[in-house]
């Protein structure tokens, strides 16, 4: 088996399955909008501080001979956005939207099948909302379609955050999921009928696509891998100080943020809490108000936010509709426990009341009980940071890599 592998934007998770893949020998090519190399012109203009969004593009020269790249309506977003060209980069409507960008790299994959079916690829890997007319080609090429769900479908979430929509109503302005149109919907369930296999990084995802009225393919469950585990943490004692607790997301509803600050409510005197991340919305009340009472620091660079997870005790994560959540891997690997809920990956890769916490999604109470038997027994801070970065180890990138390929070398006898 040979596949293409489409994802205009790369990110963590597409890229190490790339590296799983070519290293068995099973990669055909990656197609994205913007690659870039070591001693290119764009690589030298990264440099500049401007520009150095780049650099979250660069890719290592040896990937050069398998990448193929078109980056024209990418590249116009990411220039609208440095010019604040809002109306540029608009949900669905913006000329380059990242709905637009997905669109367009999805059709030019399609148009570049026929020529690279003849030169040995049989199967297409594709991401959410970019791999209707992919697949649609590949059906008529007897090309095997292969897609990725990085997060929960989209029916789920919206039966799941209307209940917080209507429970809520002072957070509801930042649940910003119910914009999308009926159209992209619909082409959302166009692409989950027309996959042959369908990969998921959490039981919750997998959970979710239950709602999902039509006939489904097998769904694998393979977690993500975590970050490099390159020091250890310093574990300093609870006594005369308070419990430093951090946040680190998108500032949404969707994220549970509501829940995190009903938690710490009326335990300022034992609890400190940072609040990482940008706005869904400029002007939630209720939001705003309540960074008022902590520290807030609007976004960090990735290695910034590792370093501020090194600074504190414990991460809490309450997302309520989550297909992965990356700063929980991210947080283990530093040795920082996590309290996340049930609608994460947590179950997946956390050890319940061993190296970390699962609480119900929604209930404050529950997030304030562990934060009590945290403060009651701070020892445990030590014990579970410890055990959360072992189990680090155990599950680096590589693996979810070389699962991945072994996953889809095991079905290579459905061709």
């Amino acid at each position: 088996m040979k596949l293409l592998v489409s994802h205009p934007t790369l990110n963590e998770f597409s890229k190490n399955l790339v590296i799983g893949l070519s290293k068995n020998k099973l990669l055909f090519k990656l197609f994205t909008a913007i690659a870039i190399f070591p001693n290119q012109l764009l690589s030298k203009l990264g440099e500049y501080p401007k520009l150095k969004d780049l650099k979250r593009r660069s890719l290592d020269a040896s990937w050069q001979k398998f990448t193929v790249s078109k980056s024209f309506f990418e590249f116009g977003r990411l220039l609208a956005q440095k010019l604040h060209l809002d109306f540029l980069i608009k949900h669905e409507k913006g000329f380059f939207c990242v709905d637009k960008v997905y669109q367009k790299h999805d059709n030019w994959v399609a148009n570049n099948l026929v020529k690279s079916q003849k030169e040995g690829m049989t199967a297409v890997y594709a991401y959410e909302d970019g791999a209707l007319a992919t697949f649609r080609k590949a059906k008529q090429l007897g090309i095997t379609c292969m897609y990725d769900l990085p997060i929960g479908y989209w029916k789920s979430a919206r039966v799941l955050l209307q209940e917080e929509f209507d429970a809520n109503p002072d957070w509801s302005s930042t649940l910003k999921g119910f914009n999308d149109s009926a159209d992209k919907l619909n082409k959302k369930d166009q692409e989950l009928a027309l996959a042959d296999f369908i990969f998921v990084a959490s039981s919750f995802t997998k959970k979710t696509l239950e709602t999902y009225s039509g006939n489904l393919p097998e769904i694998k469950v393979i977690p993500y891998g975590f970050p490099a585990v390159k020091q250890k943490k310093e574990y300093q004692p609870l006594d005369g100080r308070k419990l430093k607790i951090l946040f680190v997301g998108g500032l949404s509803q969707r994220k549970g943020i509501s829940y995190l600050f009903e938690a710490v409510e009326g335990m300022q005197s034992k609890v400190e809490l940072t609040i990482v991340g940008r706005k869904a919305v400029p002007n939630c009340k209720a939001l705003n108000i309540a960074l008022e009472h902590h520290q807030w620091i609007p976004t960090l660079s990735h290695d910034q936010v590792l370093a501020c997870m090194r600074e504190h005790d414990v991460l809490i994560f309450p997302s309520l509709f989550e297909g992965f959540g990356l700063v929980i891997t991210e947080a283990m690997s530093q040795g920082v426990p996590v309290i996340t809920t049930d609608r994460t990956a947590g179950p997946d890769i956390i050890e319940n009341g061993v190296d970390g916490w699962i609480v119900p999604a929604s209930s404050s109470r529950a997030i304030q009980e562990v934060i009590t038997s945290i403060i009651e027994t701070p020892e445990i801070l030590k014990q579970f940071g410890i055990a959360a970065q072992n189990k680090a180890k155990t599950r680096p990138w590589s693996v979810y890599g070389q699962e991945m390929a072994a996953a889809i070398s095991s079905l290579e006898s459905f061709n």
